[in-house]
């Protein structure tokens, strides 16, 4: 069966390549346009395997999803990837401090996001 991952950005055209990549690789892909998008999907949906964020969006931001989720049962352990412009160490910092289990930068390369993906399902 296929895993689900959670793709959660503000922006539609870094989620349509993000999802094109994720469902050539063979996963299911939901759709969440920013983090209470996404936390409203992922509290109905417990097949997600793994959620991929955003840290920079409107109504809630990366971090405060990480949070959020992680105060959830189900997403205690879920691996969560942020995917963002941001690189700076002290950001990095505050996504672990909040449970972020990686952090890659956009632009991203589609095979290695497939690579740190299999990585952390695997």
């Amino acid at each position: 069966m296929a895993k689900t991952i959670l793709a959660v950005d503000d922006s539609a055209s870094i989620r349509a390549m993000v999802s094109f990549t994720l469902r050539g690789a063979g996963y299911v892909v939901v759709e969440a346009v920013d983090g209470r998008d996404a936390l409203d999907k992922a509290k109905k949906n417990n097949d997600v395997h793994l959620i991929l964020t955003d840290l920079n969006m409107p109504r809630m931001d990366g971090l405060t999803l990480i949070k959020s989720l992680r105060s959830l049962p189900r997403y205690r352990t879920a691996p969560i990837l942020m995917l963002t412009t941001e690189s700076s160490d002290v950001m990095k910092a505050h996504g672990r401090a909040a449970g972020a289990t990686g952090w890659m930068v956009k632009p991203f390369d589609p095979k290695r996001l497939l690579e740190v993906i299999t990585k952390v399902l695997s």
